[in-house]
């Protein structure tokens, strides 16, 4: 058997196997457990009852949380002209038209989330290999295909983010950092909760929200009560 670390062996007894906890008393347990010397990522992990290989079961959103995540989002917009003068004057870290697309081509993702005006979509539309697989493409959807490119970044500066179920039908998004005040935690979970039912697909049978875990970035994670 392997030996534990000194801060494994010291997380021992904190969280009960097999208990479902309240999320006030499991966002306090998470909080205890993050001891690292960083400021941890508390995250959220949603196991829904959906069958993935069907496109009508995709679960994929954005929210604005109420208290942000705690994060600095470099935010790049493919603009030109006015709206690209826009993009910057709202605070958009990387902005550009041709040659941020070839720049991205050659394989520069140094940015959290991408915006594009409507007319640069064919071009943009291109980078779906490099920018697909880290999910950065801007997306009608979700909003980050738009002419009000001013609103969309203060919105995603603010700390909207985006969820996805993956391959396994789990959605892994982050609910706010260990300094969290508690509250905050527990309201950040309760907009991502609402949210994530909202989004559920009309032809998902049986049960939907199967589990959540919470966690944080090194700790382990504290299974939630969601009846």
């Amino acid at each position: 058997m392997a030996k534990q670390t000194r801060r494994a062996q010291g997380l021992e007894g904190k969280i009960e196997e097999g208990k479902l906890y309240p999320i006030a008393e499991a966002v306090a347990i998470v909080k205890e457990c993050a001891t690292a010397k960083f400021d941890e990522t508390v995250e959220g992990h949603f196991r829904l009852g959906i069958d993935t290989r069907h496109a009508d079961q995709a679960v994929r959103g954005s929210i604005s949380l109420p208290h942000g995540v705690g994060k600095d989002v470099r935010v790049a917009v493919f603009a030109e002209g006015e709206k690209a003068k826009e993009a910057e004057a709202a605070g958009a870290d990387i902005v550009g038209g041709d040659e941020l697309i070839a720049k991205v081509a050659d394989g520069f993702v140094d940015f959290d989330a991408t915006v594009a005006t409507p007319d640069m979509m064919a071009k943009v539309g291109r980078l779906g290999k490099v920018l697909g697989p880290r999910s950065l493409m801007p997306n009608p959807k979700l909003g980050t295909v738009t002419m009000d490119v001013e609103k969309i970044i203060n919105e995603l500066k603010a700390g909207r983010i985006e969820y996805r179920a993956d391959k396994f039908g789990i959605i892994h998004v982050p609910v706010g950092k260990a300094s969290f005040e508690n509250q905050a935690l527990v309201e950040n979970y309760e907009a991502l909760l609402d949210e994530i039912i909202r989004a559920k697909p009309a032809s998902a049978k049986g049960k939907y929200l199967k589990s959540v875990t919470l966690a944080s970035t090194m700790g382990p994670g504290v299974k939630i009560e969601t009846s």
